[in-house]
């Protein structure tokens, strides 16, 4: 069982409601109708409390807390976050960088005329074996909470003498062997990479090479393949050039570094969706060739696309595309993303049972992974990187990044990704390429995100700059249809991939 975070309100009309969570989330608190935790509409309630008032930021066990520049603040036990002075404008307090707060179990949070209070379970992990300890045995043998056994590992230690506590293999670096029980956090148990060694990719992808050519049955098929070169970096890891020294076929090796400790629900909720996406066989999509996990890290081998990703032919051209690559490029992706929504797949759940599942959704679709193939003449596109972030998210592998640097990119998000993020429709990736074709033909994207301003605040509270205020020259039914599929209040307009697809046939 993972661990699990409840919220319950004890005080004020809501009292008694409790919301739990066992997965990645976000929890907005307010009075606006995209609130997952929308507080009921009442005189006392709409003069202290914001449409968007507050953001929880749901990891379990962690659980963090922040103030989007509400008029009266968020109260956290004692101490009032957040809160915009007297007189000061929701933009102007949109610019202001409010601090997150580490909630605990048992803290109190204030909203208004609402108090909530946290409650976090952390299921009891063996000492010795790492194992999970079932409820049914928690309350059995050694008392001392620091030196929790299951019923197997107590057999062998009461017939075992004298008895010393193993070492605690979690609390290290598997890389280096550093002491990491700080940077883990508390509750958290598994493989664990630290922050020094993350800073260093290439150390880290070189040692797995040479753990696959050692012999190690997990990584054997890597073990042919030596790097090349680096071929980008992000905030989940670094993808890099390799060759296979016996084919001299070469790919694209993805490494992602998981911020939390990946234990084995983790690493099966992660690899279970990734076996979704490996899958999927599409002329417009990177096939994943092989996937696999050690030591704390997931790598992929992915086809190498020779022009590499939209935003790199961008800058090498000026900025922006001309109209009629960008529109041939957005065509072939809208084509993939017709494809991956509708295919149905065969999905392992953690239980070793399997169901039929209808569709899979990007959520994360950029110009940086759109990549491009073929030909100077004629180039492919093709969409990377499908459902990766989702899936790191949801496993909670990426750590909290929600509320501060926001999982994804900003950029080319609609309200509904912000609002539920993990529940998101195939509609999101329809709006996200809607904004990346207005990315290729401004070279900015649909909203304005100002240096310093909150960019929950900007997608929640601001709508897209119609494409012809960027640049006059974009042909005027072209820029109605984009303009029309930038509209997310209060629905995306074209929920298919399909029905824009055939609304930009219809004006080029």
């Amino acid at each position: 069982m993972p661990s699990k975070v409840s919220i319950k309100v004890i005080a004020g009309s809501l009292e008694g409601k409790t919301f739990e969570f066992q997965e990645r989330a976000t929890c907005l608190i307010g009075r606006g109708s995209a609130c997952q935790l929308r507080l009921p509409s009442t005189t006392e309630i709409d003069r202290r409390c914001s449409r968007h008032h507050c953001l929880l930021d749901i990891n379990p066990p962690d659980i963090r807390i922040r103030d989007l520049g509400s008029l009266n603040g968020t109260k956290v036990n004692d101490e009032i976050i957040g809160r915009r002075k007297k007189g000061q404008t929701r933009e102007d307090a949109a610019r202001i960088k409010y601090r997150e707060h580490d909630l605990k179990s048992g803290d109190q949070i204030t909203v208004g005329t609402l108090v909530f209070q946290t409650e976090i379970f952390i299921p009891k992990v063996c000492t010795c074996c790492q194992k999970e300890i079932p409820d049914d045995q928690s309350a059995t043998g050694n008392p001392d909470p620091e030196d929790s056994r299951c019923e197997d590992c107590r057999v062998i230690i009461e017939t075992t003498q004298p008895y010393q506590q193993p070492p605690n293999e979690v609390q290290q670096c598997t890389q280096c062997g550093r002491d990491v029980a700080d940077e883990m956090g508390t509750g958290r148990h598994g493989e664990f990479i630290c922050s020094a060694c993350q800073a260093e990719p290439l150390q880290l992808i070189r040692r797995l090479l040479a753990d696959a050519r050692s012999g190690e049955h997990d990584l054997k098929s890597i073990k042919d393949y030596e790097i090349e070169k680096r071929l980008g970096k992000g905030g989940m890891g670094a993808v890099y050039l390799a060759r296979n020294t016996i084919s001299g076929e070469r790919v694209a090796l993805k490494v992602m570094l998981p911020q939390v400790a990946a234990n084995e629900w983790t690493r099966k909720l992660f690899l279970r969706e990734i076996k979704n996406t490996a899958a999927l066989n599409h002329p417009h999509i990177v096939p994943v060739y092989d996937y696999g996990h050690s030591q704390g890290m997931f790598f992929f081998t992915l086809e190498l696309c020779r022009y590499r990703s939209v935003d790199r032919v961008m800058k090498n051209q000026g900025g922006v595309l001309p109209v009629r690559r960008a529109i041939k490029i957005t065509l072939q992706a809208l084509d993939a993303l017709e494809y991956a929504h509708n295919v149905d797949v065969e999905v392992e759940l953690l239980d070793g049972s399997t169901r039929r599942a209808h569709g899979l959704v990007h959520r994360d679709l950029s110009p940086q992974n759109i990549l491009l193939t073929g030909s100077p003449s004629e180039l492919i596109a093709k969409v990377s990187d499908f459902g990766l972030a989702k899936a790191f998210d949801t496993a909670g592998l990426s750590g909290m990044t929600r509320s501060g640097a926001m999982a994804g990119k900003p950029y080319y998000m609609p309200r509904q990704q912000v609002v539920d993020y993990l529940n998101a429709k195939p509609e999101v990736d329809v709006w996200a390429m809607a904004a990346c074709l207005y990315q290729m033909l401004t070279g900015k994207p649909p909203r304005n995100f100002i240096k310093g301003l909150d960019p929950w605040i900007v997608i929640l509270e601001t709508a897209a700059i119609p494409i012809r205020e960027r640049d006059k020259s974009i042909p005027k039914r072209l820029a109605e249809v984009i303009d029309e599929a930038l509209q997310d209040k209060p629905k995306i307009r074209y929920q298919s991939a399909q029905e824009f697809r055939e609304a930009l046939i219809n004006v080029t």
